[in-house]
């Protein structure tokens, strides 16, 4: 009926609404809002991750260029809520894929980097926290990026113009399964933190 309809329509709009949470008087873009709806009808089907998702919401949402001409979609969560997405993050990105026709998913933490303490006086009351700092941060991203893959070491590598290529190992044992998606990590890292990267897997031990 017309009546039904429009009142699962309007359910679903406002669970939708819950699912960005923006800082105060940010404008939510469109494609936020498509992502913010996916996540709403997963909740209201019966997918099997339906009352984990409940809880759970993005901050924001963006659309990265990678390599091959095609496009990423990425998500940022709330730090606090990461290990909770964590807990459903196979199957809730092998959804949102289908829902985004194909394009690779990947959830990052939303993180603030804290400006540096200026000598002779700190623009913070307090030390600034490691966890804060624009290495961590970065560091931090890598990790979320391949979740949940795991890295098993990095080298960095001078380049001849003085440039420097950061070099990950990923565990070998998630090759078969992670492999098509290395470039698309590359192009992600790049765009994210301006910093270039490349993704092997170590044969042995080197």
């Amino acid at each position: 009926h017309e009546g039904s309809f429009v009142l699962v329509f309007v359910l679903l709009d406002t669970m939708a609404s819950r699912k960005i949470v923006k800082e105060k008087g940010a404008t939510i873009e469109p494609f936020e809002e498509s992502v913010a709806q996916a996540l709403a009808d997963l909740e209201a089907s019966g997918s099997e991750i339906k009352a984990e998702l409940r809880e759970l919401f993005i901050t924001s949402a963006k659309e990265i260029d990678v390599t091959g001409g095609k496009t990423a979609v990425v998500l940022f969560v709330p730090f606090r809520l990461l290990p909770k997405f964590h807990k459903i993050q196979t199957r809730l990105v092998r959804e949102l894929e289908k829902k985004f026709s194909g394009k690779p998913v990947i959830i990052i933490a939303q993180r603030r980097i804290l400006p540096r303490e200026k000598a002779g006086g700190r623009l913070q009351k307090q030390k600034r926290p490691r966890s804060r700092t624009l290495t961590s941060v970065h560091e931090n991203i890598l990790d979320d990026l391949v979740f949940p893959t795991e890295i098993v070491g990095k080298r960095t590598r001078f380049k001849v113009d003085g440039s420097r290529l950061l070099r990950v190992l990923l565990d070998p044992k998630d090759q078969q399964n992670c492999e098509y998606k290395t470039q698309t990590f590359q192009s992600v890292y790049k765009k994210l933190t301006g910093k270039d990267i490349v993704f092997e897997f170590p044969f042995g031990s080197e």
